[in-house]
Order: C-alpha cells, then structure tokens, then sequence
C-alpha cells in the first residue's frame, strides 16, 4: 500500500518529483529535530523515492539502527499525520524502503567497515548530512569531531562514488562577528586571518592541527569535570579569536571549508538555515521537539526565572520556521540531482524578506502571555508580573552586578543563621548570567541574512514546487506564528505536563504503601 502523495492540483510538472524519482538518499541526524521533519516530509510528499538510508548509532537500548529507529524515531509525533491518513501505507513505507545503517558518523567510515562503506557509497544518490552538536558551548574535541572532521566520511562516499550529491546542513551563524548584510557566498573570518584559496573556500588544515594540539595539550595536563571544563573554555577563546561567538558556529564553519576543498568540482549544495524553530504548517502547526534557542529564555521568562536580558531591540531576529527548512533542503536537493558538478550556498532565513526585531518578537510574546498565559499549561504556572526588558549590554552588566553583590551577602548572612536553600532571586540572577552568555550575541544582531539565491530557486522550479515544498518566509504572519502557532506548539510538543503536588494524591499513595 502506497503512501499517499500531498495534495496538489497537478504534480505531473513538479521538478523536485522527477528529480527524486527512484533515488537512495543517506540522512544523518534523524535523531534530531530537523532530520525528523526532513523525513517526516520525504516520506509524506515524495512518494516515488527510491529508498532513504538512516545513519543512526546504537545506544545502550537500542544496540542496532534498526530498533533506535523503531522505539525512538519512527513513534514520534512528528508522524501523527502519516499515521492518521495511511497507517498501513506508512508502516509498508517503512519496511519497504527505509534502510538503517548501525553507524557512527564521527568514526572512520562510519564504523561500519570498510566493505560496507564501500556499498553504502555505491547504493546512494544522495547524501543529507544534518548530524551536528548544536551546543554553543560543546567541548572543543567533541565540537570539532562532529562538526568539521567527521565531513571527512562525507567526502570519502564521494571519492568511492563521484556522482553522489551531498547537502551539508551549515547555519546562516557561520557569519561569525561579520557586520551588515550577509548573502549566499563564502564567510570570511571576523577575526584572525586564515589563507584564502583561489576556489574561493579558507585552506584549514594548519588550523585544524593547530587547534588538535591544544586539545592534546589540555587533555594531557587535566581529568574529570576540570578537563571538560578546560575544554569548553579553549573552544570558546578559540572562537572568539578567530572570530565567531561560540564553539558551535566556528566548528560549523570550519566544516564547510573542509566540504568546499574536498568535494571541489564535485556536487555540493550548503544549506545555512537561521535559528530554527516550529512548524509553521507542516507537519503540524508548531510542531517542534525539544527547548530550542529562542524558547530557553522564553521559558526562563514564563518560569518567572528571568525579566531582564542583553538585546537590541532594533535588530533583527532571525527565526525561520523547520518546515521551510526541511523544504529548502528537499528543492535544492533535487537541483543538485538534476544539475550535477557545481557548488552552490543557499540560505534558509526571514531576515531579508519579512524581518522582525527583536523587539516585535518580545512584544508578541508579552502580548499573548498577558493575554492567554492560562491556554499555555505548560509553559506558564501563572501570568507573568513582570514585563521582559531587553537592554543593551553594558546597562545589563551594570544593573546585574549591582544587583548581585547585596544578593551574595544576604544569602551568606541566611546561611551562617543555618538556611542551607539558596536565596531564589539569586538563583534567577544565575540563570540569568547563564543564559546571556550563552545567547546574548543572537539577541543583539547587527546583521541581516539574505536569502536572494534560494527565492531565486524556488522561483526556477515553479509554481507547482512552490506549493509543495515552500520556502519563502513572507509566508510568515509574525503576530499569528508567535502568539498563536510558536507558543501552542511549545507547550503542547515541547514541555511535559506539570506535576502539581496533591496532598489527597500524596494520602493515597502512603495508604497504598
């Protein structure tokens, strides 16, 4: 039984169809939340694919690919609406044409053995790679493993297969401390220079060693928590070095040097998304998974955690839904089929077409949470008392120190007259603290993201594509996404039920005992 293709009024024209037509495509990172929708949406609207490899690594659970896929994949809700219109089809999809590979994408040849890496090339049309840490923070080893050294496994399908064509999941981020308008193009580095080759991609390797020897040299003098430690902090004084804001965005870059230089002349198509967030309609209105960057200090503010934060009001914030972007990668997966040997950049973002700053975004959400906050279970306890200020760094450095040094002595003063509890305003000035340095270089942009090369794309493959793989973020209805859509999502696929404490539950319980 066949799965039942997305309504359109007539497919038979549709260039990303044909393209996709009987083709073997590789994604890694279906973990994860973007590789769930990328997936999720082959599957529901490329009925004719050949068939889709999963690169998933074994856990203590699930020792095999085959079963994390089944038990941790396949049930999430991301595939409610398959289940719903065809579960039969969708389950004969699954057996049928869905391949899991026992693999490790930072291992060499996936860990899998030479043998089998060797077919696993020659089987494949395509290859989607979205593994990646996004911990802005992440140890600079497991950093640079997963997200610059492991593409190394990409390149080696390539040289067994030369007609593969990969998609590298990059974000719109790698832009680093670059000022002004971002386009479609090669990031220059911020900070200190790195040589330029005349292919127009950074030569890396020197830096590469370089940075393997620092880690070489932290591993040798530290152990344990201190280790770890020492580790994040090279990853992020590395960083700001070479100019980027954290760990995450530098590993990024220095993976889409590696691709550009090994695949050059072969076919390579980089996708940078900007901060992904919920669906916008598919699967389903505000479907998302997990707490992603702009819903941590949303959360924190609900939780009544955190009032004040670092941001310009001004900028722009650039948020783009995850259906636009599993459909980004789909429509410029399918010109790189159809237009083999070329290398092309493509960003996924609404800064450039329909913006909306920072301080939009924040009113939006104060707004509904005024409003509504009792539809939000989940995500507000009560409404909120205060309002969410953003206020530019240097008043925020200010006002947090001021505010901390009669904080630290109250709680040292409650402590000594045995209150063992810390004082919970000092608790939500180090969420605070935490979360401003974690993300407070994305609440102040002074950038905007361009998107002209993928609308000109869309434009390329037609109307009939347009329909059924959109990716134009003046779709977008901000008052609408956000109040509406975003934090509905939130709450109901992001955030477990609360525990409300019951003393006739409680009762109960120490009966039943």
């Amino acid at each position: 039984m066949a799965i039942q293709q997305v309504h359109h009024a007539d497919t038979s024209s549709s260039k990303v169809l044909g393209q996709l037509r009987g083709k073997r495509v590789l994604i890694t990172g279906t973990t994860g939340f973007l590789g769930k929708v990328v997936l999720e949406k082959l599957i529901r609207a490329v009925p004719d694919i050949g068939a889709i490899y999963l690169l998933i690594r074994g856990n203590k659970r699930h020792p095999d690919a085959r079963s994390r896929f089944l038990e941790e994949i396949a049930t999430s809700s991301v595939f409610d609406r398959l289940r719903e219109a065809d579960s039969e089809g969708f389950d004969a999809f699954l057996e049928e044409r869905i391949h899991c590979v026992t693999g490790e994408v930072t291992e060499a040849g996936f860990g899998i053995g030479q043998e089998d890496y060797r077919k696993l090339a020659t089987e494949l049309d395509a290859v989607i790679n979205s593994a990646a840490s996004v911990n802005f923070r992440e140890e600079l080893d497991k950093a640079l493993a997963i997200n610059t050294l492991c593409l190394r496994n990409i390149a080696g399908l390539v040289d067994l297969n030369p007609k593969l064509a990969v998609l590298q999941v990059s974000t719109c981020y790698v832009n680093g401390m670059n000022s002004g308008q971002v386009t479609e193009s090669v990031i220059k580095p911020a900070g200190e220079a790195v040589p330029r080759s005349p292919d127009g991609f950074y030569e890396i390797e020197e830096l590469v060693r370089l940075l393997q020897d620092k880690i070489e040299d932290v591993q040798a003098r530290y152990s344990g928590k201190v280790l770890e430690k020492k580790l994040v902090d090279l990853g992020i004084r590395e960083a700001n070095r070479y100019g980027w804001s954290d760990t995450y965005t530098f590993t990024k870059w220095l993976g889409e040097q590696l691709l550009m230089k090994a695949l050059n002349g072969r076919t390579l198509t980089i996708l940078r998304p900007s901060i992904i967030e919920s669906a916008l309609e598919e699967p389903a209105p505000g479907w998302i998974e997990g707490v992603k960057v702009a819903d941590a200090i949303i959360l924190a503010y609900a939780r009544e955690k955190v009032t004040l934060f670092p941001g310009k009001r001004s900028g722009i914030i650039d948020v783009i839904p995850v259906d636009l972007v599993a459909n980004s990668i789909i429509l410029s997966l399918a010109e790189a089929l159809g237009e083999p040997g070329r290398r092309r950049i493509y960003q996924c973002c609404s800064g450039g077409g329909n913006p909306i700053s920072l301080g939009e975004f924040i009113d939006h959400l104060m707004a509904e949470s005024k409003a509504n906050y009792a539809a939000y279970d989940h995500l507000f306890y009560r409404q909120p008392s205060k309002p969410f200020l953003a206020v530019n760094r240097a008043l925020f450095d200010l006002v947090i120190s001021g505010v901390r040094l009669p904080l630290s002595l109250t709680d040292r003063v409650l402590k000594l007259l045995g209150n063992s509890r810390d004082l919970k305003m000092l608790r939500n000035l180090d969420t605070t603290q935490s979360l401003a340095t974690i993300f407070g270089f994305y609440t102040a942009p002074d950038y905007i993201f361009r998107n002209d090369e993928l609308m000109a794309l869309a434009n390329r493959m037609g109307e009939v594509d347009k329909g059924l793989f959109p990716v134009d973020a003046r779709l977008i209805d901000w008052e609408l996404y956000l109040r509406k859509i975003h934090l509905a999502g939130l709450n109901r696929y992001a955030l477990k039920e609360r525990k409300v404490y019951s003393l006739k539950t409680a009762r109960q319980r120490k009966k039943a005992a």
